[in-house]
């Protein structure tokens, strides 16, 4: 069975200090130097750190152009608001625009091609006649389809041709 530690026990690098109540008993002038020291070791520095020559290797041509105006904006807005802020304003904008764009796109297609005589595909709308119960007005409401040809007609009986 493999071992995280290779087999041999494993040692605390941080020494009797790590916990609090050993702290405050006392501690030297050569141990407080050791603690101040091994406290400043545990910070991370700068990271993550961005390498342009690891971006440029792990994404492609294609995604490197798609996220270039973003990345751009960002890089813009980073010396005056921070990166963490910048690369949010790129994330929500970015989604943002997916978003708006999505619902355009949507609407156009349901406007330009719906689905009626004139062509095969197209998204289909069927609306339902409204419930009309005794006691209503106009009850019993008959319906505006009176022949066959009205039923299934997608249009066609409307049509100036």
């Amino acid at each position: 069975m493999a071992s995280p530690t290779g087999g041999t026990t494993p040692m605390a690098i941080a020494g009797r200090m790590v916990r609090e109540r050993e702290r405050l008993i006392g501690m030297s002038d050569e141990e407080r130097a050791w603690r101040a020291k091994w406290l400043k070791d545990q910070e991370l520095h700068h990271e993550p750190k961005r390498v342009p020559e690891l971006e440029r290797h792990f994404k492609n041509p294609i995604r490197r152009f798609y996220r270039a105006p973003l990345d751009k904006l960002c890089e813009i807005l980073t010396p005056t608001i921070g990166f963490q802020k910048a690369y949010g304003v790129r994330f929500f904008l970015g989604k943002g625009l997916l978003a708006i764009s999505g619902i355009y796109l949507g609407a156009y297609y349901f406007k330009y091609n719906a689905n009626d005589w004139t062509r095969k595909g197209g998204w289909r709308v069927i609306s339902s006649r409204r419930a009309c119960n005794p006691g209503d007005p106009g009850f019993p409401k008959i319906s505006e389809r009176n022949k066959p040809s009205d039923y299934a007609s997608r249009g066609f009986n409307n049509s100036p041709i």
